[in-house]
């Protein structure tokens, strides 16, 4: 804003870049800057390099590499070093003319670097220096270490930082893409789609027959379809149709169909979810195993480097212990039926330590000491952890905390449906996450979308159910 005598308000030094000229710079000066790898900085390092080495960019390439791990392009940290001669010492104006290097130690996410040059030599003629060049992790170990030569500048230079442009990486753009691409060849399944007689039910399961995916068995008032198809310019022929007379009896029906053999996934349609797996329940429906039935969102987000699953958010509003031990083996089941063959498992909590005022935590380790003793198998799981700590590697080592899973969690187990359904919509709606959501513990998967989801949303979920239906065919629940 203008100062009140019409000349320009005074830049605050902050957002002031200035350089020191030759002749101001003595040998021993210095300058550092720190900064903590992100995993977005090894992919937006990789976009613009075309580096795309696997052990930058790979997670399972990298663990079972000689690092255990995804690392940084050494070159990051030399672009830092590059930084701190370009806007710190000299700054503005320097002139780069060589750089050495040495790489005594790999970074990895969550590392913090203290970035510092030193000047150890001038030459007055012809306005050169040489910097000796440092990085060093927060454990006080080198990472890197060389020389740069420069030529620094002779005029001063003082003006406001440049503001750059933000960028957002959309890590899972492709995303259904990729997952029809996989699921297309296990080929199509037929699916009880329980009353679908609203637009987004019905073009859902239309959608997913045309992306070859499910053979819908439509089971609703018959009336009730033709009269949604008609409004919306939906083609109903070579469907299968079971005519019943309400929502209640849809339900009934799908799980009997469910229950004879002859369908391998049912479908939500416009009946609410209660009535659906109020169907399922009954021991008579032949539909229940040993476990409790609980739902997984899958999701992908451009803030986080892998697919991962939230649980539960949508059927047991405040399970138990036992319950969420079934949670957890749900979802552990799923991410084994999606590839990731040791799934790392965050027991959510508010914090990170056990406190007997907060029964959250207290079922975190317990569910961890089930694993210890297993109870529950096939997983690495840990907890209590709150969010930060089960996501941001850099956020779990501020804390001091160190674990299997901090950082890189595959499954978010939540404490409650509350803040589970809170979670999931912040991620959809705020971290631009796509999500495909089942509910598992059953005999078969059950596809439970929602009125707001989007086409995508529904057609990912039915790739999902494909999934574990052809999974179940060898090894059943």
């Amino acid at each position: 804003m203008p100062s009140s005598g019409g000349e320009p308000a005074a830049v605050p030094a902050l957002q002031m870049i200035r350089n020191k000229v030759f002749d101001e710079i003595a040998v021993g000066d210095s300058a550092t800057i720190e900064r903590t790898l992100s995993v977005e900085d090894i992919q937006l390092f990789a976009i613009l390099s075309g580096d795309v080495n696997p052990q930058h960019v790979d997670p399972e390439f990298a663990a079972s590499s000689r690092f255990h791990g995804v690392i940084a392009h050494g070159m990051w940290g030399a672009a830092l070093i590059s930084a701190v001669l370009g806007t710190r010492l000299p700054g503005p104006g320097t002139i780069y003319l060589s750089q050495t290097l040495r790489f005594l130690r790999p970074v990895r996410v969550g590392d913090t670097l203290a970035i510092g040059v030193t000047v150890t030599d001038r030459d007055p003629a012809r306005k050169r220096l040489k910097l000796a060049c440092r990085c060093v992790n927060q454990d006080g170990t080198d990472v890197i270490e060389g020389e740069a030569e420069v030529v620094a500048p002779t005029e001063r230079v003082e003006r406001p930082r440049a503001t750059l442009p933000e960028v957002r990486l959309d890590v899972g753009g492709d995303g259904l893409q990729r997952l029809l691409a996989h699921v297309r060849p296990l080929g199509a399944i037929r699916v009880a789609v329980a009353h679908p007689c609203d637009a987004a039910s019905l073009s859902a399961a239309l959608d997913a027959r045309a992306a070859g995916l499910i053979e819908p068995v439509l089971v609703a008032p018959r009336a009730k379809l033709e009269a949604v198809a008609a409004q919306e310019g939906l083609d109903l022929s070579g469907l299968e149709i079971e005519d019943v007379p309400h929502s209640h009896a849809a339900a009934a029906r799908a799980v009997e169909l469910a229950g004879l053999g002859r369908v391998e996934a049912l479908m939500k349609g416009s009946l609410h979810t209660d009535e659906l797996l109020h169907a399922v329940v009954p021991a008579a429906a032949g539909l229940r195993t040993k476990r409790r039935l609980s739902h997984c969102f899958l999701m992908q987000t451009p803030a986080y480097p892998r697919p991962f699953i939230v649980t539960d958010a949508a059927v047991n509003i405040a399970p138990t212990l036992d319950e969420k031990a079934d949670i957890v083996r749900n979802a552990i089941e799923l991410a084994h039926v999606i590839g990731v063959a040791r799934p790392r498992v965050a027991i959510l909590a508010a914090v990170e330590t056990v406190s007997p005022s907060m029964p959250a935590t207290l079922d975190a380790a317990a569910l961890c000491k089930m694993a210890d003793r297993g109870q529950i198998a096939g997983a690495v799981l840990d907890g209590p952890l709150a969010f930060d700590n089960a996501v941001s590697a850099a956020a779990a080592r501020i804390k001091g905390i160190e674990s299997p899973v901090a950082g890189q969690a595959d499954i978010l187990v939540v404490p409650d449906l509350e803040s589970g359904n809170i979670l999931a919509k912040q991620l959809e709606y705020m971290g631009h996450a796509a999500s495909a959501g089942i509910v598992l513990g059953a005999r078969l998967p059950i596809i439970l979308t929602s009125r707001a989801d989007s086409r995508e949303a529904r057609i990912a979920s039915c790739a999902l159910a494909v999934m574990v239906a052809h999974s179940y065919r060898t090894s059943p629940p």
